[in-house]
C-alpha cells in the first residue's frame, strides 16, 4: 500500500494544546499508511522531538498577513505541496486555516481539513470573517468537543455533516499513575506537604488562574501544610506572584515556568484544578486524569464532556469563585473521596480517551476524504 503523504499545520512548535495535539497526531499515525510533514511558522519545544521521530518540517517565516512575507510564504508552501505530491493538509489552530486553507485549494490540494478547537468569541471580528472563508474551502472543520461543534453550527451556519468531533488523546505511555503516589518527584519545598493543588498551562487571562489562587487562599488556614504548584508561563506570571504575596500565601505557593515534560509535574499533584472561564476540551486536564490526580474542573466548554462529576471528578460553576472553593475543600480535606476519584480518572483517560482512539478516528477521517478525492 502506498504511504499517504498528509501535512499538518500550526502556527508554532511551542507550548499549548494544540501544538501537544499536533506533535502527538504526527507522531501517532500509522506510518504505513501515512507519510506526515509538519508545517508551522515558528520553532520551538516541539521542534526536536518531531525531527527525532523522522518527520519532516516546513518552517514558512510569517511574520504578517499583510506584508509580503506571507505572499513568500505561500509560495513555499506550494512548491512543498508539489515536491511531495501532498494532497491533504490539515490546519490545526486559527492562523493556519486563515492561511493554510485558501493556499492549500490554490494550489489544487483536494482534502483540506481545518480545526476550530476553541470558541470563536476568543478572537477578533476580523479574525471570525477571515475563518467564514477557511470554512467554505475546507471540507471538514475539525472540533475536540460537542459543546464548540455545537456553536459553529448554531452560531455561524456551518453544516452538521461538515463538522467532524474527534476529542484530543492522551499518550497513557507517557502519563500515567505514579505507583502508590510516592512523589519522589517533587521539589523539596513540596516533599513535606499534606496535599499538593495545582494546575499546568499557558497563564493567560481565560486561565483564571486567580480563581485557583484566591480558592488555596481559603483552604490554607485549614491545613497550613497544604501547598499550590503552578506550572507555565504567560503574561498573568507577574500578577499572579504578587496576588500569592497580597493574599498572604506566596511562601504555600511553588511556581515553575513551562516544561517540556509535563508528566513528571502531574504525577507530584494530588489535585488538578482547570479554573478556565473558557475552554473546549483541556489537554492539561486529560493529562492530570491519566496521571491519576483528583481533578477539578469549570463547567464549561467540553469540560462536562470530560469529567462526569461526582464519578471521576469534580466540576464547578465557573461563574461562582466559592463554588471552587467547595469543591477544593472537598476534594482537599477527605482523602477517600480523592482516592476514589483519582482511580476512576486514570481509568477514564484509558478507556475513552487513550491517543489510539484518538489517532485511528483522525486516520479515518483521512482515508476517507482521500478516497473521495481521487479523480
Amino acid at each position: 500500500m502506498k504511504k499517504q503523504p498528509v501535512l499538518l499545520m500550526i502556527r508554532a512548535l511551542s507550548e499549548g494544546g494544540c501544538e501537544r495535539d499536533l506533535t502527538r497526531l504526527a507522531l501517532n499515525l500509522d506510518r504505513t499508511r501515512f507519510e506526515p510533514h509538519v508545517g508551522s511558522f515558528q520553532d520551538g519545544i516541539r521542534k526536536a522531538e518531531l525531527e527525532a521521530a523522522g518527520v519532516p518540517i516546513l518552517h514558512l517565516p510569517i511574520t504578517s498577513f499583510g506584508n509580503r512575507s506571507c505572499v513568500e510564504g505561500a509560495r513555499k508552501m506550494g512548491a512543498y505541496l508539489r515536491q511531495h505530491q501532498i494532497r491533504l493538509v490539515h490546519a490545526f489552530d486559527v492562523p493556519l486555516d486563515v492561511f493554510a486553507a485558501p493556499v492549500a485549494r490554490r494550489y489544487g490540494v483536494p482534502a483540506v481539513i481545518t480545526s476550530q478547537l476553541s470558541f470563536r468569541t476568543l478572537y477578533s471580528l476580523g479574525t471570525r470573517l477571515a475563518l467564514r472563508l477557511s470554512d467554505r474551502l475546507s471540507r471538514r472543520v475539525v472540533v475536540n468537543s460537542r459543546a464548540v461543534g455545537d456553536s459553529l453550527h448554531r452560531d455561524y451556519g456551518i453544516p452538521d455533516e461538515k463538522i467532524f468531533l474527534c476529542y484530543n488523546g492522551v499518550d497513557t505511555t507517557q502519563f500515567y499513575p505514579e505507583p502508590e503516589k510516592q512523589h519522589s518527584n517533587r521539589p523539596a519545598a513540596l516533599r513535606e506537604a499534606s496535599v499538593v493543588i495545582g494546575t499546568i498551562c499557558v497563564m493567560r487571562p481565560e486561565k483564571r488562574v486567580d480563581w485557583l489562587v484566591r480558592a488555596f487562599s481559603e483552604l490554607l488556614p485549614l491545613d497550613p501544610q497544604a501547598r499550590l504548584l503552578l506550572v507555565g508561563s504567560g503574561p498573568e506570571t507577574g500578577r499572579l506572584t504578587d496576588l500569592c504575596d497580597s493574599l498572604g500565601v506566596r511562601d504555600a505557593c511553588h511556581f515553575e515556568p513551562s516544561q517540556t515534560n509535563v508528566a513528571p509535574w502531574l504525577r507530584g499533584l494530588d489535585i488538578y484544578v482547570n479554573s478556565s472561564s473558557s475552554e473546549s476540551f483541556p489537554n492539561g486536564l486529560l493529562e492530570a486524569m491519566a496521571c491519576g490526580c483528583c481533578v477539578i474542573g469549570s463547567k464549561v466548554g467540553g469540560i462536562p464532556e470530560l469529567v462526569t462529576h461526582g464519578q471521576d471528578g469534580l466540576v464547578f460553576d465557573a461563574g461562582e469563585q466559592q463554588d471552587l472553593t467547595a469543591a477544593l475543600r472537598m476534594a482537599a480535606t477527605d482523602a477517600g473521596l480523592r482516592g476514589r476519584l483519582r482511580k476512576r480518572a486514570a481509568q477514564t483517560a484509558r478507556e475513552r480517551f487513550a491517543m489510539q482512539l484518538t489517532a485511528g478516528r483522525m486516520e479515518a477521517l483521512y482515508e476517507d476524504l482521500l478516497a473521495g478525492s481521487t479523480s
